[in-house]
């Protein structure tokens, strides 16, 4: 990371309202630095950007408009890195639109390993999420890591898989890290900030907001040498992942499903415009050879000893689907005591998620 005076440079060029990305790479590319940017003159600014972002520029860095991201920078497992840093991910150098920095929660060497996104719909299939975890922890066993926007669905379910394998896994999202969105995802936040990493190119305190979506997709894509999409209808936002894939040169490859099922039209409009068709992770690795790894020693889930309260809720589970309302009342445990329980027999590969908000037992 650089000295203070450059990074307080970067974070206030990021936060100049009215400026944007386009407008951001313009002044780099004419003065070579953000520092030097904040030391131009306002005429000089104005022949590159308009006149009331120049006027902004002027004003200098503010203290107050970077002193909430210098405070969440205390947190060691907190980071950001700017275009110029070693640790910024280079293949998002490759992209149209790199963004000028990116916050960081967790491991930053993910940032730079080998990945493949996987991405889909929202409203999965209980099939559709177990081959997202199944593809996901294959491929993070090769030493891959994968990358997904931490939504309800495929998303949660690829995280999940690779946090069980040795690669690791990255979810880039679309509000400020001092936010979890979907809520219902904390837990798994929380064990990707642990074991993984959380990735935002917006300032901390900005809400899920739908354009923003859009693009942290670019995100996700750019960071991967290929796109996966599990399952997905004509209207998911993964196939907007997917275009953007094909537009950074990245390979696509999508899984068949039923004709008759309307979350694999997408997926088979993929395969008409040419994704490759893909059954098994060995499918894409044979694409993705000369990428892989041996598997680092990512911190995956370790193996969970099948007693005390874990041991007693799986129990209660039983390999029926139940609700958490019912587990409450079988186990007498808290509701935040069942969502961390949950998550952790379910990344050890014991239960699964079913849509409806139900969980069964698996082995």
């Amino acid at each position: 990371m650089k000295d203070d005076d450059a990074l307080h440079a970067w974070l206030a060029l990021s936060l100049t309202k009215g400026l944007g990305g386009e407008g951001a790479r313009r002044l780099l590319m004419e003065f070579g630095s953000p520092e030097a940017v904040f030391a131009a003159s306002i005429g000089s600014l104005k022949s590159v950007v308009k006149a009331d972002v120049a006027a902004e520029i002027s004003k200098g860095i503010k203290k107050e408009d970077i002193a909430p991201a210098l405070s969440w920078l205390e947190d060691g497992n907190n980071h950001i890195v700017t275009l110029a840093d070693n640790d910024y991910p280079q293949s998002l150098l490759n992209i149209p639109d790199p963004p000028l920095l990116l916050y960081v929660k967790g491991r930053l060497d993910l940032l730079n390993r080998p990945a493949l996104a996987i991405v889909g719909s929202r409203n999965a299939t209980p099939q559709g999420i177990g081959n997202a975890e199944a593809f996901a922890k294959s491929l993070s066993d090769t030493g891959l890591s994968i990358i997904s926007g931490m939504a309800h669905g495929i998303d949660a379910a690829a995280h999940r898989g690779a946090l069980r394998g040795q690669g690791g896994s990255i979810a880039v999202v679309g509000t400020g890290l001092d936010k979890v969105y979907p809520a219902a995802n904390r837990d798994l936040a929380h064990l990707l900030a642990q074991q993984g990493a959380l990735v935002s190119e917006f300032p901390l305190g900005t809400p899920p907001l739908p354009a923003n979506f859009p693009r942290r997709n670019r995100i996700i894509s750019g960071m991967s040498a290929g796109c996966l999409v599990v399952e997905a209808s004509l209207q998911s936002g993964s196939l907007i992942t997917a275009r953007l894939a094909i537009e950074q040169g990245r390979d696509v490859f999508a899984v068949p499903g039923s004709i008759h099922a309307p979350q694999s039209k997408g997926c088979h409009a993929l395969l008409k415009q040419g994704a490759k068709l893909v059954e098994s992770a060995q499918d894409i690795l044979e694409e993705l050879g000369g990428l892989l790894v041996t598997p680092a020693s990512t911190p995956a889930v370790e193996t969970l000893e099948i007693q005390g309260s874990c041991g007693s809720l799986l129990d209660h589970i039983g390999f029926d689907p139940v609700d958490v309302d019912t587990l409450k009342t079988r186990s007498g445990l808290t509701i935040a005591e069942l969502s961390a329980m949950l998550l952790t027999l379910e990344l050890n590969g014991l239960i699964n998620t079913i849509p409806g908000g139900l969980y069964q037992r698996i082995h």
